[in-house]
């Protein structure tokens, strides 16, 4: 059984994300699954730190991005959700010219509080980082 309550498809999320953050950095959702959602981002001049390296800000945006649709996906139309914690653990560098791969995978969907897990992994398959976001659930 599929835990979303919006049938929106990848392509109706990146039309909405286009001129926003999400569309500024080229995240896109590529997959809906019955329990993840999943994304791309490539990581070019507008990712990197200083040292050439995917900026560790930049995989939180995909993170706070990716699991806050599909936070809102499995709520109805009377409700929203709003982040409210981030956390981040960066184990392995992504360099410029690299693409990321983000699965989003519920850790507790609760009435009024949703915790969503994202792993990001490099082209080669390694875990580069995994975070954990917090949303409140709140009436629209």
């Amino acid at each position: 059984m599929s835990l979303w309550k919006r049938d929106w498809t990848p392509d109706q999320i990146n039309a909405r994300m286009a001129e926003t953050t999400a569309g500024l950095l080229s995240i896109a959702i590529t997959r809906i699954e019955a329990d993840a959602l999943h994304a791309t981002m490539p990581v070019d001049t507008r990712h990197v730190q200083p040292f050439g390296l995917l900026h560790g800000g930049v995989s939180v945006v995909l993170s706070e991005t990716i699991g806050s649709v599909a936070c809102m996906m499995t709520l109805g139309e009377a409700h929203r959700a709003v982040g409210i914690e981030i956390n981040a653990n960066h184990m392995a560098g992504v360099k410029q010219g690299d693409t990321v791969t983000a699965i989003c995978r519920p850790m507790h969907t609760g009435a009024r509080t949703q915790v969503w897990q994202t792993e990001i992994r490099r082209g080669d398959g390694k875990l580069a980082c995994v975070s954990r976001l917090t949303c409140a659930v709140v009436d629209a």
